[in-house]
């Protein structure tokens, strides 16, 4: 067995700590797929893992980050061989299964994904977990029947992770977007992924009516509470919405009204134990729907011994797009 780097988060008596530090291979978890990682990203939920701000570690010591691209080094599990390319987003790792922060790791085979053809490790992770949500969140429209002739489209949080892939898809799609965000400056970085029109998240932010003006046929929120509330309130009769996020909250200040009089549907999206036919499917419609060069407009590129430095910048939304980090 060897030793590998490695962020930490332990827990003492003075509460959690986040160190970069050798980590021994013996010490890795059961599994039957082991990976040379060569790539992760930074979500959300990293920032809360490596900040301690909310309890998403529940296992310690544990290695933080919840996507990673790599290369198999050996496998017992059937599918796999040494030197197959896969990613893996979601099912605890990083939460309670030792995560992506790392040069090596060791999980089961089934919640691995051969690398789609047509994306590099990097690629995949510039779309991880975040990317993998908006598609989802898309696949979830399309099977409410949502279509681009009923009207325009918002993303709430559009300048974010989940935000900036949804608006690329969207506009790919054929659909009229509306991307909302509080951040000044990036109205021209959101029309080049393709946003038709931009609104201030101020008009979604007060408090919120059972029932306001109809302005559209479709959601992508990754920001929930009050936003999602009125959201919801200005969504078309027999619209739709598709929820994944909680940026502001876990709340939600709404009534039936929506549900009821209008006949708007909430639909939510579970990117972390998605089945494998849908997981795949979602990988698959990314490789050949999403526009590598508004991709690669939206990415910035860390090397592993500095993501640490970014967990309070995500979490204040002070991030724009997508983060890769290089591993290996």
């Amino acid at each position: 067995m060897s030793t590998f780097k490695a962020w930490v988060v332990d827990k003492g008596e003075g509460g959690q700590s986040l160190s970069f530090r050798d980590f021994d291979e013996a010490d890795l978890m059961d599994g039957d797929v082991t990976v040379r990682v060569t790539h992760s990203t930074l979500n959300y939920k990293d920032g809360l893992a490596m900040t301690g701000k909310s309890p998403v570690v529940r296992r310690f010591p544990m290695i933080p980050g919840i996507d990673f691209a790599g290369v198999v080094e050996s496998s017992g599990h059937p599918e796999y061989e040494p030197g197959d390319a896969v990613v893996l987003t979601g099912w605890g790792v990083g939460e309670t299964h030792l995560g992506a922060y790392a040069e090596r790791a060791r999980v089961k085979g089934d919640w691995l994904v051969p690398l789609p053809g047509g994306l590099s490790p990097a690629q995949a992770m510039a779309i991880g977990t975040a990317g993998y949500t908006a598609m989802l969140c898309l696949m979830a429209l399309d099977h409410h029947g949502a279509r681009p002739d009923q009207g325009p489209a918002i993303v709430t949080g559009a300048s974010g992770g989940v935000g900036s892939v949804a608006v690329a898809l969207l506009a790919r799609a054929g659909w009229h977007v509306i991307a909302s965000t509080g951040r000044d400056g990036e109205a021209d970085y959101l029309r080049g992924l393709g946003a038709a029109e931009i609104l201030d998240r101020a008009e979604l932010s007060g408090p919120p009516k059972p029932l306001a003006k109809e302005r559209w046929a479709a959601g992508i929120d990754a920001v929930g509470s009050t936003t999602l509330a009125n959201v919801l309130a200005m969504t078309r009769a027999d619209g739709a919405v598709a929820a994944c996020g909680l940026a502001q909250g876990m709340d939600l200040p709404t009534s039936v009204a929506p549900f009821i009089l209008r006949g708007v549907s909430l639909l939510g999206i579970n990117s972390v134990t998605t089945p494998q036919p849908k997981r795949r499917e979602a990988w698959a419609r990314l490789a050949r729907e999403l526009d590598l060069g508004k991709l690669a407009a939206m990415t910035t590129t860390v090397r592993l011994p500095d993501v640490a430095g970014l967990a309070e910048e995500i979490l204040a939304g002070r991030t724009r797009g997508r983060t890769v980090v290089e591993v290996g």
